[in-house]
This record gives structure tokens, sequence and C-alpha cells, in this order.
């Protein structure tokens, strides 16, 4: 376990809900993809390490959990704009949402 913080740290996360709209092979990279997500109409893309365990017909049209606000970073020369929620173990699983429901909700 890391180490505790405080209630006003974890308010500063902004969590929200995005759809995968489109999934695409990063040249060079065997770990990740480039993700392409709907945030309540806006456009944002991601690089995220699930390649290895995920094929990309899977994650077309999943709604997953995203930190929307997390600074951006330039990654195999992709800005990536956020930073999907997974949790770890043998295989990275994605945290998604149990019901269809719209992107840029907020996670409380």
């Amino acid at each position: 376990m890391k180490e505790t913080i405080s209630y006003e740290n974890f308010a500063k996360l902004d969590l929200r809900t995005a759809i995968i709209e489109k999934v695409e092979d990063i040249k060079g990279a065997d770990k990740l993809y480039k993700l392409s997500l709907d945030l309540a109409g806006e456009k944002r893309t991601i690089c995220a390490g699930i390649k290895k365990f995920y094929k990309k017909e899977e994650l077309k049209g999943k709604i997953i959990i995203i930190v929307a606000n997390l600074e951006q970073r330039k990654m195999r020369g992709i800005l990536s704009e956020g930073m999907l929620l997974a949790a770890e173990g043998n295989k990275p699983i994605l945290l998604t949402t149990f019901e269809k429901v719209e992107s840029g909700l907020e996670i409380h």
C-alpha cells in the first residue's frame, strides 16, 4: 500500500467516464496503444500500456474511467491527455462502467 493522502489531495483528481472510439497501434511500441476517446463531446487521446493484454476490437466502444486532469505527457511522440484506470494483476483489468452511461460523467 502507498502512503495515506488527504481528502483534499484525492479531491484534486478529476475522474471521468470516457468512450473508446478508436484504438491504434503505435509504431515501434510493443506495449502501447493509442486510444481516441470521447469525453462528453471533447476528443482526447491517451496512450495505454495494455497492448499485450487486449485486442483492439475488445476495446472499441468500452466505457472506461480516466484521470482527466493528469498533466499531458508525450509518449512515443504522441501527446497523452489523461490516464485510464485499471486494476493490476496477471492482466490489467480495465475499470469500466457496468452500464451504458454517457461520457464525461464525474466519478465520486
